[in-house]
């Protein structure tokens, strides 16, 4: 990949550039010191990607991100020296289109090779972001038809969620539209490294109503509490529907996997269930989403209008894997008008039983 860099400290570009060709495959196609050079410069000579960073003088990084995915959109990776100080900023910046983000590797100064604290996990950030921008086959739907009779049943409710680039910013734009009294519990698989799991899920917190936090290893589904995937493994639902991490499929590129967490879902839960994909690069749970909904779950796409990449939904609108098509302003008011409809339909069969006595 050519991959460009931009940022305002001297030893953070070294670091990225030595990084960069540490790869033996990628190569630095520009530099720059600010975000309105960054802007310039990319419409001039669009890169394959783009080593962002966020506090910088004349323009910010996530004011840069928004512009550049505005005017000529490529890839962005975040890069901070400090994730817990600069939470806000990256998540801002994801909102805006960023891929992720990382550390910034630290060279040792003894060093006459590249070595450093962060070097490996951000090189398998180049290579995971490689694999998902260069794949271009189509998207397949690998379900197996299952019988008529198979649909979800029950009473009980769940609500589950899948995002990726500009999540976290449509995550707010739900979670914050959802009342505290609301009847369902709600997960979340959003594609983010687990280093920033739990400043995004204290983040979503801030936004809500709602009780959100990261999911552990054990816990249930539970009203008035929003689960959050929180490892770079994959969360997933067991037979008893408590939830669990699991390392494989271990080839994935997307560590927590959409497909993964909605396909045990499909298998195990019980209950009603509403499901919705939102932005984000790549195809991962539009596979999953289609099983969803053969198994007689509403499930929901965010439409491209408002979506920062239309990549995920666009995959499940062409598998026809959503009932509905809305913008992100309209997917909260679907999610309380479904557990409503239960509600009536839950009290309508109780009278039903009343007047049979």
């Amino acid at each position: 990949m050519r991959i460009a860099i931009v940022n305002d400290i001297l030893s953070s570009i070294e670091s990225l550039r030595r990084g960069v060709h540490a790869t033996g495959v990628h190569q630095v196609a520009w530099v720059a010191h600010n975000g309105e050079e960054a802007v310039r410069r990319c419409a001039e000579d669009k890169p394959d990607l783009i080593l962002m960073g966020l506090l910088m003088p004349v323009m910010d990084g996530a004011e840069a991100t928004r512009r550049i995915m505005a005017k000529t959109p490529c890839p962005i990776l975040i890069v901070t020296t400090s994730i817990d100080n600069q939470a806000a900023g990256v998540f801002e910046a994801m909102g805006a289109g960023a891929l992720d983000a990382v550390n910034t590797p630290v060279l040792y100064p003894q060093a006459e090779i590249y070595a450093c604290e962060s070097c490996e996990t951000f090189q398998a950030k180049l290579k995971t972001i490689e694999r998902l921008t260069r794949s271009v086959a189509p998207a397949q739907s690998s379900c197996l038809k299952l019988p008529s009779d198979a649909g979800l049943q029950g009473t009980r409710r769940l609500v589950v969620i899948g995002s990726s680039t500009g999540g976290p910013q449509a995550l707010a734009q739900i979670l914050s539209h959802l009342p505290a009294d609301y009847p369902a519990p709600v997960i979340i698989v959003q594609h983010v490294d687990a280093q920033f799991a739990g400043e995004l899920s204290s983040w979503l917190d801030k936004q809500s109503p709602l009780n959100v936090r990261l999911a552990k290893e054990g816990d249930c589904p539970e009203v008035g509490t929003v689960l959050l995937a929180g490892t770079n493994n994959h969360l997933v639902m067991h037979a008893n529907q408590y939830l669990g991490y699991t390392h494989f499929p271990s080839e994935l590129a997307y560590r927590p996997s959409v497909d993964v967490f909605f396909d045990s879902v499909a298998k195990h839960w019980k209950g009603r269930l509403v499901a919705a994909l939102l932005t984000g690069m790549g195809r991962d749970g539009a596979r999953g989403l289609l099983r969803l909904r053969e198994r007689g779950a509403h499930t929901i796409a965010e439409d491209e209008a408002s979506c920062i990449v239309y990549g995920m939904p666009k995959a499940a609108a062409d598998l026809k894997a959503a009932v509905s098509i809305l913008p992100i302003d309209s997917i909260a008011p679907a999610l309380i008008k479904y557990c409503k409809d239960i509600a009536d339909i839950n009290h309508g069969a109780k009278d039903v039983r009343i007047h049979a006595l």
